[in-house]
């Protein structure tokens, strides 16, 4: 596919650099689903990251890595070594035509090969810098090292979770703290694009993923009550009590989430699903007595809340997922479904937005379904505009036909192992 077939977006106009590792691929990908051109830069044996799996088909190949697919599809990619001499010279020249270089480095690390922020800006004075790292570019943690499960337990976003007798879980993805760090990322990449639009300064962009990560974190309970809630203790009552209310039940076939509350209107939205348990002959007298407008839970017990789970989950165990879901959207209940892989994949929503898109992998001789855009518009609509590139597969054509070397010069850079 030719470059100017694949620009069409809200950033068509704009070139992006792109020397991340798994903590920033996404900030890319994102960039390039907006239309950007954006060029993966390896090192000549490719990125380690396409050593990660899972593979297409188990096949531990560099080129069939299923993580390498997903998250730098709408990318051209060459390869160029930047710890030699003539790589970072070359290096220079494209961010002469670049609108942003992102990077996932150490700290100091573009600094000490002489391609830090202050060095490009002065080979094009409107390149924008976005640096993902652990901790940032500053502080007692800017040179410690780090990985996505330190991060996310670094941030406070795996210390409630799990149960109380054992460590804290994590999001079962391996990358949640680099995903949201890399989005985080592109988000700030365009701001700085359009303050840049509004002054005619660049800046560098630094985005510390511990960061991101505590701003995941809900910190209600500690800002009113200078507490945090520990993983399997339940809902921490004024009185010093501790309840376990349910919030996802099991059904028949998995799970649903639907919760009890007091008060008037709540009252009113739990009644629908007493009338239903009684339909179906299910029905349970506690609960159809139950004084529901001045139910509290701050000042109930768990004796109380069992009573209330017992009938409910034998209930919602005689039915599946999407008979309750039918049965709650015909009552109006907030009741819904929790979906699996398979559940979503197969979503009439997300099939009817059109969600899942077809990128064709000639390389595979098949073609693999995605998921699509991250957001839509009326004008320019985010898309993929490519699978990710193989090692090396736009070399000639950024190289010699975009940056003007000949190809006795990519020849000699190949030889000296800087491409």
């Amino acid at each position: 596919m030719e470059h100017k077939e694949q620009v069409q977006g809200m950033l068509s106009p704009y070139r992006v650099l792109d020397l991340t590792d798994e903590k920033g691929h996404i900030c890319g990908k994102m960039l390039g689903d907006l239309g950007a051109d954006v060029i993966k830069i390896e090192r000549p044996a490719g990125d380690p990251s396409r050593r990660l799996g899972p593979f297409w088909h188990d096949e531990a190949d560099p080129e069939k890595s299923l993580s390498w697919f997903a998250f730098n599809t709408s990318k051209r990619g060459i390869t160029l070594d930047i710890e030699k001499t003539n790589g970072q010279e070359v290096f220079k020249r494209l961010v002469k035509s670049a609108d942003f270089v992102i990077e996932s480095f150490a700290p100091g690390y573009m600094d000490s090969l002489g391609l830090g922020y202050s060095t490009l800006e002065k080979v094009n004075p409107t390149v924008i810098m976005v640096s993902i790292t652990p901790f940032g570019q500053s502080g007692p943690y800017r040179d410690y090292k780090s990985s996505d499960i330190v991060l996310w337990a670094l941030g406070n976003h795996m210390y409630p979770y799990g149960d109380g007798d054992r460590p804290p879980v994590r999001v079962s993805h391996e990358f949640q703290a680099y995903l949201n760090a890399g989005a985080q990322a592109a988000a700030a990449a365009t701001i700085a694009l359009y303050q840049r639009a509004v002054t005619g300064e660049s800046q560098h962009v630094s985005v510390s993923i511990q960061e991101v990560v505590a701003r995941l974190t809900t910190t209600a309970s500690w800002d009113q009550n200078q507490t945090s809630g520990k993983r399997g203790e339940g809902r921490l009552l004024p009185s010093g009590n501790v309840i376990r209310p349910i919030f996802v039940w099991p059904c028949k076939d998995g799970d649903i989430v639907w919760f009890y509350t007091g008060g008037l209107v709540s009252a009113s939205r739990i009644k629908p699903l007493i009338d239903w348990m009684d339909e179906e002959g299910m029905g349970d007298d506690y609960l159809r007595n139950f004084d529901w407008e001045t139910f509290d839970f701050t000042q109930t017990n768990q004796e109380v809340l069992d009573r209330i789970a017992e009938p409910t989950t034998r209930f919602f165990m005689s039915h599946t997922k999407a008979e309750l879901f039918e049965g709650a959207l015909e009552r109006r209940l907030f009741l819904y479904p929790v979906s699996t892989v398979e559940d979503i994949a197969h979503s009439p929503q997300l099939a009817y937005r059109e969600y899942w898109v077809p990128v064709e992998h000639p390389e595979l001789d098949t073609t693999i379904t995605y998921p699509g855009a991250f957001t839509y518009s009326t004008e320019a609509p985010p898309r993929i505009s490519r699978r990710a590139p193989l090692i090396s597969e736009h070399n000639q054509e950024v190289y010699e036909k975009e940056l003007g070397l000949s190809s006795e010069e990519l020849v000699m850079l190949k030889q000296a192992g800087v491409i």
